[in-house]
């Protein structure tokens, strides 16, 4: 009788035999990331915040020539603060004031100077200083009128709480070289349709500029939520599957392999995860596989209609009677964007996560290109192929993989300094494989996600 439940768990045993050893590899533990987290001031971001709301409205709308108040005040104090930053960088940062006139829109009556403020802080290693890596919160705020730029509008959360965290990042960071670039911004025009970042998309794209990955930091500092929930150890992170700028050809390739979760800002979003669990460890990212929240946007959107990967930071609960509301009274409750709903030690958390991803992304080599799996040979392998890394810091690749219901990266193998590897016994049809790139400090790549290559292509 228990014959047959004995060939049961050989026959399982010896089944599991064929596959690759599955083996988990946690990020390298680079001390400088370590030290860049622990310098994090939640005392600076709430200085930050304060400030900016100190200057009555930040409407994109409002005053742009008082020192005192309104959307022009706020660009001169950030660039002023930005300029600080940089000189702990010993030249490596620069910042600027990215104007453009806005003409007539939907929520721009008349056309407007809009200002970004941009700090660029400049990588080292030449085959690497043209990638680039951005961050931003946006400077501008709003009452219950998008349009209305008269009525005292603090924006604390939204979206001092994100700006906070970019400069915070930038005073850290600066004085820390990288192989690849780091872009720090304040845009303003979020609440009139993304106006500031849309035209610094707009400006890489024509520029042709390699932006590798983007992040958007937008209502990251309330914890306790309308629903009456309070969170302090998580934030969501939001992530497209299919590309906003996908091709029909692209469309038809990605059904026929089920690739709708392997975007590069899928990917991305893991990459982010997977380093806040290392360096960040009490603070937890959620991946939400979404491109935003229902019916509304932010910053990294104009970056996905033209191509760049990029993901969305925001708080796990919002309180929408603190956001886009005119500060006011009623019946004993409280409406309006102001400091005293912000927790500051939560931002920090968020900022860390952020610099941390960061560090990561522009200390290791570029994502694999070129990476193919050879659809054409039927066989329970799985053969990949990708182009050869330039860092001469470079190590080699690994491969990952996952089962097909897995939401992330599971199992890893090092495949040593190649550009074609074969998963003996693991057919292509059963899991999702991915490559990435390694240096010789142990820093690893977002993985890349292969594409099928059939025998003549």
């Amino acid at each position: 009788m228990k014959l047959p439940s004995l060939l049961i768990i050989l026959t399982a045993v010896n089944c599991t035999v064929l596959a690759q050893p599955a083996r988990r590899t946690a990020p390298a533990r680079n001390r400088a990331i370590s030290n860049i987290v622990r310098e994090i001031d939640a005392r600076n971001i709430e200085a930050t915040i304060r400030k900016l709301v100190s200057l009555g409205t930040r409407n994109t709308l409002s005053e742009q020539n008082d020192p005192k108040r309104g959307i022009g005040a706020a660009r001169d104090w950030l660039y002023t603060e930005f300029l600080k930053a940089a000189a702990a960088s010993q030249g490596r940062m620069t910042v600027e004031k990215q104007s453009f006139e806005q003409q007539k829109a939907a929520r721009v009556p008349q056309p407007t100077i809009l200002t970004n403020v941009v700090a660029t802080l400049k990588g080292s290693q030449p085959e690497a200083t043209d990638r680039i890596y951005v961050v931003s919160g946006h400077y501008d705020s709003m009452c219950s009128s998008p349009t209305d730029a008269k009525c005292d509008a603090p924006g604390a959360n939204d979206d001092a709480s994100g700006t906070a965290a970019v400069l915070e990042m930038a005073r850290v960071m600066a004085k820390y070289e990288f192989d690849a670039t780091i872009v720090f911004m304040a845009v303003a025009g979020e609440e009139q349709g993304l106006l500031g970042s849309t035209h610094f998309a707009e400006e890489a794209k024509k520029k042709n500029w390699n932006v590798d990955a983007m992040f958007t930091n937008d209502i990251v500092g309330n914890t306790l939520g309308g629903n009456g929930l309070r969170d302090r150890g998580n934030v969501r992170v939001f992530s497209e599957g299919v590309p906003s700028n996908e091709t029909d050809q692209e469309a038809t390739t990605r059904r026929s392999v089920g690739g709708e979760n392997d975007s590069a800002s899928r990917q991305l979003a893991r990459f982010i995860k997977e380093i806040g669990d290392s360096f960040v460890p009490q603070f937890k990212v959620m991946l939400i596989y979404r491109r935003d929240r229902y019916g509304r946007g932010g910053d990294h959107i104009p970056f996905l209609e033209r191509g760049y990967p990029a993901v969305r930071f925001t708080e796990v609960n919002e309180e929408f009677r603190h956001q886009h509301q005119n500060v006011r009274a009623e019946n004993g409750v409280q409406f309006g964007d102001l400091p005293e709903f912000v927790d500051f030690a939560y931002i920090s958390n968020v900022a860390r996560v952020n610099a941390a991803s960061l560090a990561a992304l522009a200390w290791a080599p570029s994502r694999p290109k070129g990476v193919t799996i050879l659809a054409a040979r039927l066989s329970n392998d799985t053969d990949l192929r990708w182009e050869a890394n330039k860092e001469p810091d470079l190590a080699g690749y690994e491969i990952v993989w996952r089962d097909t219901t897995s939401p992330v990266w599971t199992d890893s193998k090092a495949v040593g300094n190649v550009t074609t590897f074969t998963m003996k016994g693991m057919s292509k049809d059963n899991y999702f494989f991915g490559v990435r790139s390694i240096d010789k400090d142990g820093n690893r790549s977002p993985v890349t996600y292969p594409r099928p290559q059939g025998r003549n292509q």
